[in-house]
């Protein structure tokens, strides 16, 4: 891959799904589909919204550990991150991702307690494609 954030940043703008990881209590890997990042920072940062009351913010505060996939189906590649997920709660986080139209899922609107943000941050990734996998590290 000759130049990795072009091209997995790439993979990440045009799927409508992100697969994101967490471990459970007995350490078992918890697979979910969510929509795809609001923000991304190249391809080492990546936030999210969900429910501050879900099964996976619980998760990640116990332990951070996440991995996030992405799968382009039209060219049968995919991009796997692995790093650690924070629950954000603070005014200024919330309010970077909040869009119009939030409010469906969190009446409150930007300052629902029931809404926070998860922040992903990669050091490492693993991308396949024309039968081939590589891992490459994000700096």
């Amino acid at each position: 891959m000759r130049d990795a954030e072009k091209t997995i940043g790439n993979i990440i703008d045009k799927q409508g799904i992100a697969f994101i990881s967490s471990v459970d209590d007995e350490g078992f890997p918890n697979m979910k589909a969510m929509l795809p990042p609001r923000k991304r920072e190249g391809i080492k940062v990546l936030y999210f919204t969900t429910n501050t009351s879900s099964m996976r913010a619980g998760q990640y505060r116990k332990n951070s550990k996440s991995s996030v996939y992405f799968c382009d189906k039209r060219f049968f590649r995919g991009v796997m991150l692995k790093g650690t997920m924070e629950v954000l709660e603070d005014h200024a986080s919330k309010e970077m991702i909040w869009r119009e139209g939030d409010t469906i899922y969190y009446p409150l609107g930007v300052t629902d307690p029931d809404y926070c943000v998860l922040k992903f941050t990669a050091y490492s990734g693993r991308y396949y494609s024309n039968f081939k996998s590589e891992n490459f590290l994000i700096e």
